[in-house]
């Protein structure tokens, strides 16, 4: 997608499952082996109920979507901020919704929102951040 194409308000969502495979190979990669993440039966005993993914796992998701698909091959990811309200647990659907909330034209950045929402809707990891697009 082009720079000039980008407008205010402009969103893409898309949905993912978070597979047991992408947490169990995003701890054995980065070293984060808690238990929540990697062991059922902890989980299922913590105040989670369940194991949940890694919240930078989440925001891997979204970094394959502004690298990839919105805006695309080409942006940089200059910054993320992220609160992590609520938790993704193995094999839930997610919705990623990335919304333009800011143009900078002579810099030729954008700023996004990048909120992910469980299958009800609520938002789980309400997030902020910076790209360059000087490269598309």
């Amino acid at each position: 997608m082009k720079f000039d194409e980008i407008y205010i308000g402009q969103k893409f969502e898309k949905k993912f499952i978070v597979k047991s495979d992408h947490v169990l190979n995003f701890a054995e990669i980065t070293g984060d082996k808690n238990p929540v993440h990697i062991d059922e039966e902890y989980a299922k005993n913590s105040i989670f109920g369940g194991r949940i993914a890694h919240g930078i796992l989440l925001l891997g998701y979204v970094s394959s979507i502004l690298g990839m698909e919105f805006p695309g091959p080409g942006t940089i990811y200059m910054s993320q901020n992220a609160n992590f309200l609520r938790p993704v647990y193995v094999g839930e659907e997610i919705k990623i919704v990335i919304e333009v909330l800011e143009k900078q034209m002579e810099k030729k950045r954008i700023t996004v929102s990048t909120n992910i929402y469980n299958k009800e809707g609520k938002i789980c990891v309400e997030g902020r951040a910076l790209l360059s697009l000087k490269f598309i």
